[in-house]
This record gives structure tokens, C-alpha cells and sequence, in this order.
């Protein structure tokens, strides 16, 4: 990233500098001496260098629910449009319910039919068991013949299974009834949750199936953000740990949602040796939308004191393949770096005279996203953060521009097209840099 940034950064420099050089380019050329460079250095520093992991994460709706409907049918009504907030329970689409309202019409009939059935079983059966009963007692005083007690028995027992049939009908019947009932309600399209409806593809007049996703429905304010773990991260990075979100808002500024690693998925995938975790992210603001693709970094520690310098001023020799900084030897630490780079008149800050500078090979002792810890060097040196190609070509001197640490990080953190709008004098360096 930080050879990007030194590319796009040496046009901002050479333009902004061009006016300054040209005079006395054209002396030295005309003396026959070499051009020196214009650069721009930081003040390394000493402390600790929070450890920081790059992530891209995905952002989700704690309850995001896509809603389909459970029967096909016509849309007669839609009662939600993009962005509306609904409660659980409320109406969302009204299907065509002509065919369900028959079909219940039907099935409330046919109940009334087995129940009338029932009730004539039931009322052939006890006079039957009337007229059996009246038979055995006339058979104790030897008025009534073994036959027709038999033939009596025989029609009971018939009569007493029209009963049962007639019974198992009407709970037929009613099992039919709660099965239109509920069709009928599946017409009605309800909220299974409250939340936010959003692409909504429900239109009147479409013929929709189960399969067919009429909206999304989610919590906006609870949202949840997935980022993917390697297997070697799983040993420095855990549960707990703070998380920054970056996100631009209305303006075009990156802004910083702060959360914590709520859970980590034990289980990693087969194939990708990698694993889920997830950040819940309270979006009171309304910044994080479900979908985004964000920028995440987790936090998991600091590392040992040591002297620190932005990772844009390592410079990597191309023909020896050491990693090093180029060091202003002959600039004091009693030069304050500007806060600016430019001042009350909207000039750029000026550029000292022509100082010497040496390539001095250094140690990575440990690496965060925006800084390293080195050794090899001491806080208060001056090291050169962008214009590292022009001193490689063996030249020895340059002019320096002096400039903070929060400008090298601003550039650092900004993305490649900002760069390139900065180039061409679009924007300010520090309008989309989170520091």
C-alpha cells in the first residue's frame, strides 16, 4: 500500500513544488550539477505500536428476514413500501383469497352434512336400543322369542358402527375446515417481526409461489458486521476485542464506529481454513446500512516500546532487496513539523535548504496497519515519507518539507482514488482521513 501512496503522493509533491524548484533547477543545470529532490519527512517517535488487523466486513441486520409467502397466489394489495417501519403482526400484502373463501364455503357445508348424519345415527341407534331393551324384557317373562332378541342385537350392533362412521366424518370435516380456515389466513401476509421493510419486489396484480421473496424485513438499529478469520489469526485475536468501522456519511467523511468481537465461530471450514466472527454494532446513527462492504480493524494489543515510523517511509532497495529509511541527517530535532501543510496565506509550508540524506538499513520489530516498530534508528531522526524513489537513484541531498504525523497517517489511510483527486487538486488530503 505505502508504494502506492509514495506514486500518487510524488505528483502531489511535484506540482506543489515545481514553482519553487524551477529557478533553481535551470542554475544548476546551467552549472552542470545534479537536480535535488523535493521531499517530505516525519519525526520518528518512541512508544508502543497498537497492534492493529485490516478486515473487510459484511455488514447484516441482526433479524434480517426475507419474507415469502406460504401460498401462491395473486397480489390484490401491498400495505409496505421501502423504508417503512412495521410491527410484528402488521399486514404486508393481501393476496387473492376468491378460491380459499369457496374452497371454506365447501368444507363448512360438508361439516353441517356429517353432522346431520350424526345426529340421524345417533337417533336410529337409540331407538333401536329402545326397541332391544323393551325385547329382553319381555323375553324374562317368555314373550319375546331368542330370534328376535338375535335380529335386535345384530341391528344394534349395525346401528352402533353407523355411529362411530358418522362421528369419524364430522371430525373429518372439522380437520377440513381449520385446514381452509387456515389457508384463507395465509392470504394476509403479516410482519413476523418488527423492523424495517426494504427490497420490496411485491407489486399488485403479480402471480407470486413460495419461492417468491416479496421483501426484507430487519432491525436497523442492532446490526451485526461478519469478517472472516484465517487460522493463524485465531491465536492472537479473540472475543472481546475492540473493532473500528469506517463508514463515510452524507458529507463524504469517513467516520469511525467503534464495537466490540461479540462471537467467533469454533468451527472452520474444511477447505478455506477459515472461520466467521461477528462485531453487533449498535447503529443508533443510522451510518452502517445492511450490505455494506466495510473496512474493519481489530484491535488485539500493543507491542513492546520501540521507535516507531509510518509504514509509508520504509523504502525497499531495488538492487539489494534491503528494507530501510531514508534519513535527513542535518535536520535538528528543535524543527517543528507543520500541523498543516499550508499556511493563513493557502501557500505551501517552505522547503529547507538542501540537506544531506543516507539510506540506513533497519530491523522490523513489529508491524501495525499504519506504523511499524524499527530498530536500527533513534525517535527525534527525521525519516523521508514520500519522494523515496527519487533519493534511490543515488542522489544524496534533498530539500525537505517538514510535516506531522497526522498528515502521513491521513495519506496513508486514504484510498487510492482519493489520491488520485488530491493529485489533481480536487480535495483536501485530510477530508476523508480518519486518524
Amino acid at each position: 500500500m505505502h508504494k502506492g501512496i509514495h506514486l500518487a503522493a510524488l505528483i502531489i509533491l511535484f506540482a506543489a513544488c515545481s514553482g519553487d524548484d524551477e529557478s533553481g533547477t535551470n542554475n544548476q543545470q546551467g552549472r552542470g550539477t545534479q537536480v535535488i529532490p523535493a521531499v517530505e519527512a516525519v519525526q520518528a517517535r518512541y512508544g508502543s505500536l497498537p497492534l492493529v488487523e485490516r478486515f473487510s466486513g459484511n455488514v447484516r441486520s441482526e433479524n434480517q428476514v426475507p419474507l415469502y409467502p406460504q401460498i401462491s397466489g395473486r397480489v390484490e394489495q401491498v400495505f409496505a413500501e421501502n423504508g417503512d417501519f412495521v410491527r410484528k403482526g402488521e399486514k404486508l400484502v393481501q393476496l387473492n383469497d376468491e378460491q380459499a373463501q369457496q374452497q371454506l364455503l365447501q368444507a363448512e357445508a360438508g361439516l353441517r352434512i356429517n353432522k346431520a348424519r350424526l345426529r340421524q345415527a345417533e337417533a336410529q341407534y337409540s331407538e333401536l336400543k329402545s326397541r332391544y331393551d323393551r325385547a329382553k324384557q319381555l323375553a324374562e317373562k317368555n314373550l319375546s322369542s331368542d330370534a328376535e332378541i338375535e335380529q335386535l342385537e345384530a341391528q344394534l350392533i349395525s346401528a352402533e358402527a353407523d355411529v362411530e362412521l358418522a362421528e369419524a366424518q364430522v371430525q373429518q370435516s372439522e380437520s377440513l375446515v381449520d385446514e381452509r380456515k387456515e389457508t384463507l389466513s395465509r392470504t394476509l401476509v403479516l410482519a413476523p417481526i418488527s423492523g424495517t421493510i426494504g427490497q420490496r419486489n411485491a407489486q399488485v396484480g403479480m402471480q407470486v409461489s413460495s419461492a417468491t421473496q416479496l421483501f426484507m424485513i430487519g432491525d436497523l438499529t442492532k446490526l451485526r458486521v461478519e469478517i472472516v478469520l484465517t487460522e493463524s489469526m485465531l491465536n492472537k485475536i479473540s472475543i472481546g476485542q475492540s473493532a473500528s468501522i469506517y463508514v463515510e456519511d452524507s458529507k463524504g467523511n469517513t467516520r469511525e464506529v467503534r464495537a466490540k468481537l461479540s462471537r467467533i465461530s469454533p468451527f472452520l471450514n474444511e477447505v478455506t481454513r477459515s472461520t466467521e466472527a461477528e462485531i453487533d454494532v449498535d447503529n443508533t446513527n443510522g451510518l452502517l446500512k445492511p450490505g455494506m462492504f466495510v473496512p474493519v480493524d481489530v484491535h488485539f494489543g500493543e507491542s513492546e516500546q520501540a521507535t516507531l515510523i509510518p509504514v509509508s517511509a520504509i523504502y525497499t532497495d531495488p538492487a539489494t532487496g534491503k528494507e530501510g529509511v531514508f534519513i535527513a541527517s542535518s535536520i535538528g530535532s528543535e524543527i517543528v513539523p507543520a500541523a498543516d501543510e499550508s499556511n493563513n496565506s493557502g501557500e505551501l509550508t517552505a522547503l529547507t535548504e538542501p540537506t544531506d540524506v543516507t539510506f540506513t538499513p533497519i530491523n522490523i520489530l513489529a508491524r501495525g496497519r499504519m506504523e511499524v516498530g524499527v530498530g536500527g534508528m533513534e525517535s527525534g531522526q527525521w525519516v523521508v515519507t514520500i519522494g523515496q524513489d527519487l533519493l534511490g537513484e543515488g542522489r544524496e541531498q534533498a530539500r525537505i518539507r517538514t510535516v506531522s504525523w497526522e498528515k502521513v497517517l491521513g495519506l496513508q489511510n486514504m484510498q487510492r482514488e482519493d489520491l488520485l483527486k488530491q493529485a489533481l487538486g480536487d480535495t483536501n488530503p485530510s477530508q476523508n482521513a480518519t486518524l
